[in-house]
């Protein structure tokens, strides 16, 4: 299982990630303010469970090579540090602003949106590729990998799904907050590629000591 130590990192890394703006964040908030908050609480849970199959799918991925090859399962972790950079480096330099003008407002009932949700995270391939490259950054190999991931993935989950709920809950308030004011935006970005940046140097600076 998990160590305190490990959670006191992956937590908060986990939490800036969750809270910056992105596809999932828009979508639960045009959901919520096109069709109310039940529906955007209904999208909130689709992309919840989207998370739990990308969490699944990493899981038995990175078993698989942890099972076959130690030294496989280092280059995960390296390759996915480097990765992570990379996001963290984009992210910052990235000037794209968070958009809702645009955004479809559709009428759907809960049922819909709920699926709308699970499709608009399990076909983000960038998901996939983020899952398979943070979560092996808080794995040991001291103690069972597979738990580990498990739990890694499902804490990922359920402080996404919490966020995403609020977002729904709150949307209102957090639609005019995000269009008045940009350093807020710019204040979640920055935040978040630096926390990218910091993983990836974190390992770095872990297996070559």
């Amino acid at each position: 299982m998990l160590g305190v130590e490990t959670l006191a990192v992956f937590v908060p890394a986990a939490l800036a990630l969750v809270l910056a703006p992105g596809p999932d964040t828009v979508y639960v908030l045009t959901r919520s303010i096109g069709d109310g908050r039940r529906v955007g609480v209904a999208s909130a849970a689709g992309i919840g469970v989207g998370v739990l199959v990308h969490t699944s799918a990493a899981i038995l991925g990175l078993s698989v090579v942890v099972r076959r090859s130690a030294l496989a399962f280092r280059v995960v972790k390296y390759v996915g540090a480097a990765y992570l950079l990379y996001l963290g480096v984009e992210t910052l330099r990235s000037s794209q602003q968070f958009e809702l003008d645009g955004a479809s407002t559709t009428s759907t009932d809960r049922r819909t949106s709920f699926a709308r949700g699970v499709l608009v995270n399990v076909l983000n391939p960038k998901v996939a590729i983020f899952f398979l490259a943070f979560l092996p950054q808080f794995v040991t190999r001291t103690g069972p990998v597979t738990p580990q991931l498990a739990a890694l993935g499902l804490t990922y989950a359920v402080l996404t799904l919490s966020y995403l709920v609020a977002v729904a809950l709150l949307s209102g308030t957090i639609r005019r907050v995000l269009a008045a004011r940009s350093w807020v935006e710019d204040g979640l970005r920055a935040v978040t590629g630096s926390v990218l940046v910091g993983l990836g140097v974190r390992l770095a600076v872990e297996e070559s000591a």
